[in-house]
């Protein structure tokens, strides 16, 4: 199956093989063809390049697309889009003043989910997670990491991540999974943190590496859930089975995780929405993405990651949703990216970076999504006529989408 894209007003984000992220002043940069042709065979791109040097070949569909832009679809790095119910009745409690900490002290927050999760049967979890799968895909989301960690028990982590491998399996968009069993600690393990520890790492990693159920592992290090040497140890367990860390950190608080992190090859650390001037001297340099979740701070009201500080001090950033029923619900990427440039301050150019490229890498898929580079999957949004790329952001409550291609395949 041939697809030839014509008359692109703009084609963003081409890049050449073996750019797989970029940092400080690269990020301002948004490599971009105007009047473009892309080529897509099967599921890849095969060529793309100004409509002057267009191709004169046989092919089975051709789009015009005079005055549309079109832009790798959005990669999100890091969600919990598998989950049970809702929290509505928190949101209320928190426009009536009350704390993220205040509910989890009353038992709201992660641990109302996790007794929802546990209550739920595999299949209609499975029925309740693929309707948010569907309404990002339509969002342009064309690759995107899944958490478990609202099940906190062997048997309901394990019921998260088949469900979350079942999505992959019947769904064109790329899925990557992540253990999040330490997300927090059970009511029946809060006075006994080395329990759930040793039940973590003795029993629920191996069991969940041995049936391949995830690629990445996950804690949550923060004052009052997992300590620095409680994740230290979570990430050591995991890396012994193959299980890479992408970390939540610094969401409230600073305790040298970021450093833990670094030290452990954690791929990615996410929220950020505290950093320090060491924190930003340790990323430096280091195989670790820092990622920021701006519309968990929109919807909650704390502080929005230092997007400008990091950049500036040359460091990349990459953006997701962070996708779940207590923070953000919502797994709207051209929110994100529109949120990151109203509240972060961030450019468009830089935000689209953040959300194809970087969140490319801080999802380990590089090689096949993030950027128009001939043989990578051909995930594409196509937007409706624009006066230029900037009203995605700039018109934040629109719909600008006009087609989502994923491999190839038109949705």
């Amino acid at each position: 199956m041939k697809i030839l894209l014509t008359h692109i007003k703009e084609l963003l984000q081409i890049r050449d093989r073996g750019i797989d992220k970029v940092s400080g002043d690269a990020m301002k940069s948004l490599p971009m063809i105007q009047n473009a042709y892309v080529l897509i065979e099967d599921e890849r791109i095969v060529d793309f390049g100004s409509m002057d040097h267009c191709p004169s070949i046989a092919v089975d569909q051709v789009l015009d697309l005079t005055g549309q832009t079109v832009l790798p679809t959005w990669v999100d790095s890091h969600t919990h889009i598998v989950y049970a119910g809702n929290r509505q009745q928190e949101f209320v409690d928190r426009i009536n003043g009350l704390s993220y900490e205040e509910i989890f002290n009353r038992g709201g927050g992660i641990l109302n989910s996790a007794k929802k999760l546990q209550e739920t049967t595999e299949e209609d979890l499975y029925e309740q997670s693929k309707v948010r799968l569907e309404e990002v895909i339509q969002q342009g989301t064309g690759a995107v990491e899944i958490k478990s960690g609202y099940g906190l028990t062997l048997e309901s982590e394990l019921k998260m991540l088949r469900v979350i491998k079942k999505l992959g399996q019947n769904y064109p968009v790329k899925i990557k999974a992540t253990f999040l069993g330490a997300h927090a600690f059970p009511l029946e393990y809060k006075e006994d943190h080395e329990g759930y520890i040793q039940l973590l790492i003795n029993e629920m990693i191996p069991v969940i590496a041995q049936e391949k159920l995830a690629d990445y592992i996950d804690a949550f290090l923060e004052t009052g859930y997992f300590s620095v040497a409680e994740t230290a140890r979570i990430m050591q367990a995991g890396k012994k089975h193959g299980l890479i860390s992408k970390i939540h950190v610094n969401q409230f608080t600073a305790i040298g995780g970021i450093a833990a992190c670094v030290e452990n090859g954690a791929l990615s650390v996410d929220h950020l929405e505290i950093v320090t001037d060491e924190d930003i001297e340790v990323l430096k340099d280091s195989i670790t993405m820092p990622v920021a979740l701006p519309t968990c701070s929109y919807f909650i009201s704390i502080p929005y990651t230092p997007a400008r500080k990091m950049i500036d001090a040359g460091l990349p950033l990459a953006l997701a949703s962070d996708f779940n029923p207590g923070t953000t619900p919502s797994g709207n990427m051209n929110f994100v990216v529109a949120t990151a440039c109203i509240k972060m301050k961030m450019t468009p150019e830089e935000a689209i970076n953040a959300a194809t490229i970087n969140g490319a890498y801080a999802m380990g898929v590089s090689d096949e999504y993030g950027s128009i580079t001939v043989g990578k999957k051909a995930s594409l949004i196509i937007t409706k006529p624009l006066s230029s790329f900037y009203e995605i952001p700039y018109a934040f409550g629109s719909q600008l989408i006009d087609k989502v291609i994923l491999n190839g395949q038109i949705i």
